[in-house]
């Protein structure tokens, strides 16, 4: 059983998810790192536990984090089903057990996929997060009753410890993608505004007339209006256009 030997201190994981949180360069550097420490705090030495981590954002593709190949390779499972123990976690926000994926009818399907991968035991814990953003922390192991008793309550306590750091990495993953929107959508308008002023000053017209023209060829062509507006530029042999920012 899992023991406070087998695992750091509360304040060390605490501070080591901080450096991470930090380091990472988006969030799914930051899931790959936290599943490999739950897989080295809640294994045992000779008894591996496989951990995946799956997340759940609007508008976002599901992101797959492990602890392993294999593990990543069990934990893709859960979404080629329509029911599993990770979605159940996520749909109840509740702990879901699973002693013995021999014994247990809930997810049939499922079951005799992750039981053809040798798997025997199953536990999904949901994260605390903000919002429609949804996380479970999925474990797996070849023993049957592996997750019960005090396996299970440190597997608990783990994933409340660790909640703040992965809302955070989240939080950050969101502020940083925002950020990069942003400015892509601000290049888009520097190239379109400069092509506006070449089909100008080439024309003679209006800025409101220019843009028409620009418009006109983004529709007979079939093409995006940036696309356009970048040919334009091109054109004009002065090579991709480019917003500059300070800092």
């Amino acid at each position: 059983m899992a023991s406070e030997s087998t695992a750091k201190s509360d304040t060390s994981i605490t501070e080591h998810l901080h450096e991470l949180v930090l380091n990472s360069s988006d969030v799914e550097e930051f899931l790959n790192e936290l599943a490999q420490v739950s897989a080295r705090n809640l294994s045992e030495p000779g008894d591996e536990m496989l951990c995946a981590i799956t997340l759940l954002r609007q508008r976002k593709a599901a992101t797959v984090a492990s602890s392993s190949q294999e593990a990543k390779s069990i934990g893709r499972l859960e979404h080629g089903f329509t029911e599993t123990p990770g979605m159940t976690a996520f749909a109840d926000q509740e702990i879901i057990h699973v002693p013995d994926l021999t014994q247990d009818g809930r997810w049939p399907e499922y079951s005799s996929a992750v039981i053809a991968e040798g798997i025997r035991s199953v536990a999904a814990l949901p994260f605390r997060l903000e919002g429609e953003t949804k996380a479970a922390l999925l474990l797996y192991s070849r023993r049957a009753r592996r997750f019960e008793g005090r396996v299970l309550k440190f597997a608990e306590d783990f994933v409340s410890q660790t909640s703040l750091a992965l809302r955070l990495a989240v939080r950050f993953a969101h502020y940083s993608e925002t950020a990069a929107n942003l400015r892509a959508t601000l290049e888009s308008r520097t190239v379109i505004d400069m092509a506006v002023g070449i089909i100008m000053a080439q024309n003679r017209c209006s800025q409101q007339d220019a843009f028409d023209i620009l418009r006109a060829a983004s529709s007979t062509r079939n093409s995006k209006l940036h696309d356009v507006a970048a040919a334009v530029v091109n054109a004009l042999g002065q090579g991709p256009a480019r917003t500059h920012y300070d800092g």
